[in-house]
């Protein structure tokens, strides 16, 4: 029989690893809310953590890059509704099934795109994180739709999908809510507006 680890779920290892730079993250966001960026250390960061400062330098490369786990987990879910998505389906079921696992998050990555917005080196995470996506939802919905690798229709698609669930988290997050219906509710909205663009076939 196969390893388990290998049949639709990350060997032990990679989660723990996962989970690791999750705590920290969650660490981190929680110290910047109650003390602010500048007034936080990577030593206070690995202290609320529970583990070394050595162990900090292993899964981040600063106080600010400790936040991207939270930030990447909602761009990975994105990423694989689409890849099970395809043109004239109703994107927004597909998005509420996945998201039900992340809603524990939702306070925390709330709490950290309203810092983002006042904060220049979280502020820089967050665009950046959404750069990176872009390049793996214009890939996956090349493949979804049925496009070419690196076509030019995917790649504008896929920065609408990227702009629209931005400028919906950030507008959410501006409103001072931190609860997962309702953020639910603002994405949907976003995704909703930015299918239309879907309307075309490949080639047009």
């Amino acid at each position: 029989m196969g390893d388990r680890s290998t049949l639709g779920r990350p060997p032990l290892t990679e989660r723990r690893k996962a989970e690791t730079r999750l705590e920290i993250a969650r660490a981190a966001v929680r110290l910047f809310t109650t003390r602010g960026v500048a007034a936080t250390s990577v030593e206070d960061i690995a202290a609320a953590a529970g583990i070394s400062v050595r162990t900090f330098w292993r899964y981040a490369t600063g106080k600010e890059d400790s936040v991207q786990p939270l930030l990447t987990a909602g761009i990975d879910l994105l990423a694989g509704v689409l890849s099970e998505w395809r043109p004239g389906e109703d994107i927004t079921a597909a998005f509420d099934e996945a998201a039900r696992a992340t809603v524990a998050e939702v306070p925390t990555m709330v709490a950290l795109v309203r810092l983002a917005q006042e904060e220049s080196g979280l502020r820089a995470v967050w665009l950046r994180a959404h750069n990176d996506a872009e390049l793996v939802f214009a890939d996956t919905i090349a493949r979804s739709t049925g496009r070419a690798a690196g076509d030019l229709q995917a790649r504008v698609l896929a920065a609408i999908v990227n702009g629209a669930v931005r400028a919906a988290v950030e507008h959410y997050a501006e409103g001072g809510r931190a609860d997962w219906s309702d953020l639910a509710v603002v994405v949907r909205e976003a995704l909703q507006t930015a299918m239309r663009a879907f309307d075309t076939e490949p080639g047009v």
